[in-house]
């Protein structure tokens, strides 16, 4: 394990932030852990967006849904609206932190960013319907998260690290059950 994964390792057990990324890392740094209560807020928030933009028919909605997404994954919180309003004003309203571990939210989000981008891909090339099944999915699985505090794209990442397509050092934490904190 490298040094900086150890560091992140220790971080989490311990339930501190990890060490500052310098340079370029931190411009796309994504946050190791994260609060799973602004998580859940944000998906609340993002379940809103898409409902409204279902209901309305509004591509427009998608772009900007889409857009969020892609602030998340490549930025984390810093720059998404959605995400600043979780993190900064209403996670802090529910109580303290519960951390859990940052890389699978940002494969979350990833997945996320992926299914959005299709669907202003579709909506736009005249293939509505196949834009508000993808948006639907997306309502699905933000629901989950926001409502049940189930993360379907954690879930998958978890299957991919068992099996070996995600490097068990990506997540530390997420393959060794004693550092995770209950």
């Amino acid at each position: 394990m490298t040094q900086g994964r150890q560091a992140d390792t220790a971080a989490f057990a311990v339930g501190m932030p990890a060490p500052a990324a310098t340079g370029w890392r931190a411009v796309f740094a994504f946050p190791n852990p994260v609060n799973e209560y602004a998580a859940r807020i944000t998906a609340g928030l993002v379940v809103v967006a898409a409902v409204a933009t279902l209901v309305s028919g509004v591509g427009w909605g998608l772009v900007l849904i889409a857009a969020g997404f892609w602030l998340r994954v490549l930025f984390g919180p810093r720059i998404s609206p959605f995400a600043l309003l979780s993190v900064k004003v209403l996670a802090p309203r529910v109580g303290p932190a519960k951390l859990v571990p940052g890389p699978p939210k940002r494969f979350a989000q990833g997945i996320g960013a992926v299914l959005s981008t299709a669907a202003v891909v579709l909506f736009f090339a005249g293939f509505a319907l196949g834009a508000w099944i993808l948006l639907a999915l997306l309502i699905v699985a933000a629901s989950l998260e926001s409502f049940v505090g189930f993360c379907l794209g954690c879930a998958i990442f978890g299957i991919l690290q068992r099996r070996g397509l995600i490097p068990a050092d990506v997540c530390e934490a997420c393959n060794n059950i004693a550092l995770r904190r209950l």
